[in-house]
């Protein structure tokens, strides 16, 4: 039976290409989504982790995509939650999102390195009020003292450091507020305890008995990183469905036109095996054999193509968090295998059903 399937194949070798790469791009599609979807999850926690904050404080107005939200809390705030007892530092950010979905964060030099220090490739702090600090990666082959085009405003690079501390670009908080309308307002304050996590619960209750603070939202920041899955995220799991049954589609279209063509075709070769004895469960074996191994065929492909895809990309935009997600691999082999037989499955039920004697027949 094996050469007998392997030598149908062989026979139409352009339809087994094309099957081969319809099911290959149907596994790209479901990794390549996922790549970019949790990448970008992903690449935010590690650099939220990169911040140094033990603890995160935002307003009522600021949802989990604090860039996404406007700066409503007064950056004296940060001055009264500095007091709360065990409090080491209180440091607030006025955090904007640009039309290129990158994130600029306003910040007070002294209190934002003092959770976690900037580490200096070359250049230093904040000397002039449009000045910036990029990290290597936003740098983009540019140097301290070159300008760079933030928010529409030409700003001096005063500093490049490495990667990892939140955003990417980093200007004084005042200029954030000029440059957005909110002046002297903060997104969010991060917040550095005492002997972490010892104290996080009695800071919290601190926090929330100040007068005017009772609605903030003060979480650790573990809390704060587990709030950012895709079930917690709108819309996260809808497009990513959306794209899979996509895929699942056009994977399920060619594979069913390619084995329906192939029965058509094979309508004497069918009526000689089961003039021969062949059973109904014989003929769908060799059809589902052909399905099976087309898909596997298609199946390496598709996840050596999306890893080379993430490497070209990781190595040509360092920044685009474009990360294969190693169980969503397992999920689409079997989401595409799944999705190949069953676009078979007519099509063998069909030739399983043909009369032997019409069969021979046929001309």
């Amino acid at each position: 039976m094996n050469k007998l399937v392997l030598g149908n194949l062989v026979h139409r070798p352009l339809r087994s290409v094309i099957s081969v790469f319809a099911v290959a791009i149907e596994v790209i599609m479901i990794l390549s989504i996922t790549a970019i979807l949790m990448g970008k999850l992903n690449g935010f926690k590690d650099r939220t982790n990169g911040i140094g904050m033990d603890m995160f404080v935002r307003p009522p107005t600021t949802n989990n995509f604090v860039g996404m939200s406007s700066a409503g809390a007064s950056i004296k705030i940060a001055d009264v939650l500095a007091q709360v007892p065990h409090v080491k530092v209180s440091a607030p950010v006025n955090i904007q999102i640009t039309g290129s979905l990158d994130n600029i964060y306003g910040i007070d030099f002294k209190t934002f390195d003092a959770l976690a220090p900037f580490i200096f490739i070359s250049g230093g702090p904040f000397q002039q009020p449009y000045d910036i600090i990029v990290d290597e990666y936003a740098a983009a082959g540019k140097k301290v003292g070159d300008s760079l085009s933030v928010l529409n405003s030409s700003f001096r690079i005063c500093g490049i450091v490495e990667h990892g501390k939140g955003g990417r670009k980093f200007i004084p908080i005042d200029t954030m507020g000029q440059l957005t309308g909110t002046q002297g307002k903060a997104t969010a304050f991060y917040l550095k305890t005492e002997d972490a996590p010892k104290h996080e619960d009695e800071v919290k209750a601190a926090i929330l008995r100040i007068d005017g603070l009772q609605g903030y939202s003060v979480l650790k920041t573990a809390e704060y990183l587990d709030m950012m899955t895709p079930a917690r995220l709108p819309g996260f799991n809808i497009g990513l469905e959306v794209v899979i049954g996509i895929a699942v589609v056009i994977g399920f279209m060619v594979i069913f036109q390619s084995m329906y063509t192939a029965v058509m075709e094979r309508t004497r070769e069918i009526g000689i095996l089961k003039s021969m004895g062949a059973s109904r469960s014989y003929i769908v074996s060799i059809v589902l054999r052909e399905t099976g191994l087309l898909a596997v065929a298609g199946i390496v492909v598709g996840i050596a193509a999306s890893f080379a895809l993430s490497a070209i990309l990781q190595n040509r935009f360092p920044t685009l968090d474009f990360v294969i997600n190693i169980p969503y691999v397992w999920k689409s082999a079997v989401i595409a295998l799944i999705g190949a037989l069953l676009g078979a499955f007519y099509p063998a039920l069909k030739a399983a059903r043909k009369d032997p004697i019409d069969a021979l027949a046929y001309e």
